[in-house]
């Protein structure tokens, strides 16, 4: 009896001890953060804003991510406050779930996702409404894989054709990339999932990308840099933005108080949580005084935090500070919400989604005497280029996605009805089959692999055989590193091929049709007058090479146009002189002596030849632009409505892309000779159908960047309002005149150069 009465004694300590805990320790949702934050220790504070690395990271020794396989990474837990992990998964084109390596065997792929169209590709669309849906598509499957936060949509500056990341980000054009990745945001976070939008800023190269410094100037920052972060904060309310790896005129962009306090959140009104890049920065106590909450993983940060505030070097209130913005964020998440995940989702569902969206992104750029669509007559084809018998469908690093399968030329040509020519088709399998079986682990060592040479004999035996000839013509580029100038041309076999095959069915009465995939652009000037079709797929994600049979059979019209301009050569691209920075085999520095003469800004301002301008996209149908009207022609604080009608006047339906560009009158500051500042895609129109549209101009929109002033000017003067089919084909204009100069914003005198810069100028 004694002993019972001990144990029953024992279990109500026990009891009354639990209670206590609970007591003792609040639980975050449940009692104010404030209380939560006082409760823990600073280890365990420390632990909060230290996340924690993805299995292969040197950084996270004590604890791997093991939530989701193959996520960047992942926040600690605590479970005593009812704080769980928080997992963050990569990325721009699809959630990059990852795979159970077999010690034993070749990766075993235990989880699959969706490849979509790529950031570039989306662009091509011009369709804000279709990056949403691709948006809530891909937030779909982070929720249903049990992941919090997508580390997307990257909004940096196509600022030079080199980099080896173009193909995440957008545009060369910040109105055109803020608008695309607020669309993204929104359809991301309509799934009650983040996005974390990424890399800020001024990151636009990947040559010594960790230490080299962008030298830039304010007024570059402002109207091109740090635009579409801008228009992203203040339209889609992202719940994180991501620090970038570079310095930015002096300091590291996660250690600087200046963009990430003083612009970010004092002048956008920012309410969510920055963190880094993984491994980015140096010095973590000024990452937290800087207000980058989350360093992204880390170990070494911890010790070097602990001992800055036990020495009184760092306030313990900048951590509190921080924290609270953690928590704020981790109870919005599906893992602080207790959700159900399946751990898989509709893959068959979304690769439609998938191939849908791919046929708005392509581009045709050349259809010499209506080769496209193919015709009836043509049932066998011809396909050269290794390309075509394993389609890229996005880039290496952050950008890949571990999807089950990406269409192939053949296939996706099969299947519409075309017999492909099987003597050249088993040469180039057996040569794709043998670069891949030398290394079965390197998803892109095709890709990365020199063409395959062909002899002129091989295709004079085959002509006879085909219909029509194809050659795809293919790059890889990723993460780390940029391309170099001789993957900008075509290479000798490259151009072999396609000089012969050109030739050789042209001979014969033949067509011969180019289809590019790859995330940017090569030159053209020197071989685009061979071919009699060319199509531009981009990197369009694992259904492109469906799309593009779809568009060159004429099932769908091709409706996209080029988010970037392709010079004559790389060298007359202004960037080209700068990058990747100074000095050239291990810059130091990158100037961007370009300042805000970025993409078409500079080829149309300096009336410079390119091969394909900004906006620029064929059809095959016609468009008729009419009845531009203005509500008004002089500025106040209305906006300024702008209508225009767009009617198909050719003879099958199809979309058209209206851009609206505006030219500043000659003020205080150079100008370009105009800018992007409103585009729409049409609705698919019937031949004989109208659509009319509207745009809206804001003071803003007509406004520039005085660095004096520290302030958004509007110059008085005439501009001029221009509609038209691309940035060098303005179909319709009007004009308003504003009187006098308006101030519309004054914001703080932060982030000048560090050093000296010499920047475009205007020659009078």
């Amino acid at each position: 009896m004694r002993k019972e009465l001990c144990f029953i004694v024992l279990f109500i300590v026990l009891l009354f001890d639990c209670f206590a805990q609970q007591k003792i320790f609040p639980q975050l949702g449940k009692d104010s953060i404030r209380n939560v934050i006082n409760a823990m220790t600073l280890d365990e504070k420390i632990n909060l804003l230290v996340g924690i690395g993805d299995i292969s990271s040197k950084s996270s020794k004590e604890r791997n991510t093991v939530l989701i396989p193959n996520a960047a990474g992942q926040t600690w837990n605590c479970d005593r406050y009812g704080i769980p992990s928080i997992v963050l998964i990569d990325g721009p084109a699809g959630v990059r779930i990852g795979w159970l390596a077999d010690q034993n065997a070749s990766p075993n792929y235990k989880y699959t996702s969706t490849a979509f169209p790529t950031g570039t590709a989306l662009a091509a669309a011009w369709n804000t409404d279709l990056a949403e849906f691709i948006g809530e598509t891909i937030g779909q499957e982070v929720l249903d894989f049990g992941c919090d936060v997508l580390l997307s949509p990257g909004v940096n500056i196509q600022r030079d054709l080199l980099c080896g990341r173009n193909f995440e980000y957008y545009s060369e054009d910040p109105f055109l990339v803020g608008k695309m990745g607020a669309g993204m945001v929104r359809g991301i976070q309509s799934k009650k999932v983040g996005a974390c939008v990424k890399h800020f800023a001024a990151n636009n190269a990947e040559t010594n990308r960790n230490t080299c410094n962008s030298v830039v100037s304010q007024r570059a920052l402002r109207e091109i840099y740090l635009k579409p972060f801008e228009m992203v904060v203040k339209e889609a309310n992202p719940w994180s933005i991501m620090t970038s790896y570079n310095r930015l005129n002096g300091y590291y962009t996660s250690e600087n108080p200046d963009l990430i306090e003083t612009i970010l959140r004092k002048e956008w009104g920012f309410k969510g949580l920055v963190m880094t890049d993984w491994g980015a920065g140096n010095d973590p106590i000024a990452q937290m005084r800087a207000g980058n909450d989350l360093i992204m993983p880390g170990e070494w940060e911890k010790n070097v935090l602990r001992s800055a505030v036990k020495n009184n070097i760092l306030n313990e209130e900048i951590l509190n500070r921080n924290l609270v913005r953690v928590l704020e964020y981790i109870m919005k998440c599906p893992h602080f919400r207790k959700s159900h995940y399946s751990g898989s989702t509709d893959l068959r569902k979304h690769a439609e989604i998938s191939k849908k969206a791919a046929r708005e992104t392509m581009v045709l750029l050349k259809n010499e005497n209506n080769t496209l669509p193919i015709g009836k007559s043509v049932r066998n084809v011809a396909l050269f280029g290794k390309t075509s018998y394993k389609y890229i469908a996005c880039g290496i690093g952050a950008g890949d996605v571990n999807y089950k399968k990406a269409v192939n030329m053949p296939e996706a040509l099969t299947v519409a009805g075309y017999n492909v020519n099987a003597t050249i088709a088993s040469i180039y399998q057996e040569f794709v089959d043998t670069i891949q079986s030398k290394n079965i682990n390197d998803k892109w060592i095709v890709d990365k692999h020199a063409e395959m040479p062909v002899s002129r004999k091989l295709i004079e035996s085959q002509v006879d055989n085909s219909d029509m000839a194809i050659v795809t013509l293919g790059r890889i580029t990723g993460e780390c590193f940029d391309r170099s100038p001789e993957d900008f041309v075509l290479s000798d076999i490259e151009r072999k091929l396609l000089f012969d095959v050109t030739e050789v069915f042209h001979k014969a009465g033949k067509k011969v049709i180019v289809v590019m995939n790859m995330g940017g652009m090569i030159q053209m000037s020197d071989w685009n007058n061979l071919p009699d079709a060319i199509l531009h797929s981009f990197l369009s994600g694992q259904e492109s090479a469906s799309a593009v049979v779809d568009i060159l059979c004429g099932i769908v019209n091709p409706s996209g146009k080029l988010p970037m301009t392709l010079p004559v050569k790389y060298t007359d691209s202004p960037s080209s002189r700068d990058c990747p920075g100074v000095p050239k085999d291990n810059p130091i520095d990158n100037y961007y002596n370009d300042d805000i003469y970025v993409g078409y800004r500079y080829y149309d301002t300096f009336e410079t030849p390119v091969t394909y301008e900004f906006g620029y996209g064929l059809s095959y149908t016609t468009f008729k632009y009419s009845n531009l009207e203005l509500s008004k022609k002089s500025l106040d604080s209305n906006d300024i409505v702008v209508k225009a009608t767009i009617t198909n006047t050719g003879k099958v339906p199809g979309k058209e892309v209206v851009q609206l560009y505006i030219s500043a009158p000659k003020g205080v500051l150079d100008r370009p000779v105009h800018e992007l500042k409103g585009f729409i895609k049409t609705r698919e129109l019937q031949p004989g159908e109208s659509q009319s549209i509207e745009f809206r101009i804001n003071k803003k929109d007509l406004s520039s960047f005085w660095t004096s002033k520290s302030a958004w000017i509007v110059d008085r003067g005439e501009y001029i309002i221009q509609i038209g089919a691309s940035s060098r084909d303005i179909r319709l204009s009007d004009k308003i005149i504003v009187g006098d100069d308006i101030k519309v914003e004054t914001v703080h005198d932060v982030l000048y150069p560090n050093k000296r810069l010499e920047t475009l100028v205007l020659k009078e």
